[in-house]
């Protein structure tokens, strides 16, 4: 149920709302392929796939509604700068495969620290802040841990999902 699209409709929203639309039917089609034989939780495997096809889904028909009757309203300027800030793609990039690269070497809690500090390098330079003091490294290192130890702990100890780790006691 589309309503017809008002004089003011753009074109180029109208596609990334029929690419949302597609990515969901896209990943509800690789869930399919998942069984769904229920598990330790009462859930199958294919579970959260569905939610995420199903949001996705609900999403892209939002924004395909938007997008034909008016276009995204509301939308604020972007208070980035005009042109990329290639450096913090490089940053950013850089963190993503060094987290690839070195999961089974470090373990999960250290490669997606390292990800972290390194992703945050790039996104703080997006934003101009060009501060790379030890104490800023120190700061994004420990909040790295802090958030991927938890991670870590809940899939490995509370939900008996296995993680790559640098010990067998599934603590680190």
């Amino acid at each position: 149920m589309t309503a017809p699209a008002s004089p003011t409709a753009s074109p180029f929203q109208t596609i990334i709302g029929i690419g949302v639309v597609l990515l969901a039917l896209g990943l509800a089609t690789g869930a399919l392929s998942i069984s769904s034989e229920a598990g330790y939780g009462g859930v199958g495997p294919n579970f959260l796939p569905w939610v995420v096809a199903l949001a996705l889904l609900l999403c892209g028909g939002f924004m395909l509604f938007e997008a034909r009757t008016g276009g995204f309203r509301s939308l604020d300027e972007s208070p980035g700068a005009a042109k990329a800030y290639w450096p913090g793609f490089v940053w950013v990039s850089a963190g993503l495969l060094a987290n690839a690269a070195l999961i089974t070497t470090i373990g999960f809690i250290f490669s997606c620290t390292l990800c972290f500090v390194l992703a945050v390098q790039g996104l703080r330079g997006a934003e101009g802040d060009r501060d790379r003091s030890p104490k800023m490294w120190l700061k994004d290192i420990l909040i790295g841990l802090a958030i991927s130890a938890p991670v870590y702990w809940t899939f490995t100890q509370f939900l008996a999902i296995n993680l790559p780790g640098i010990t067998g006691t599934g603590w680190l």
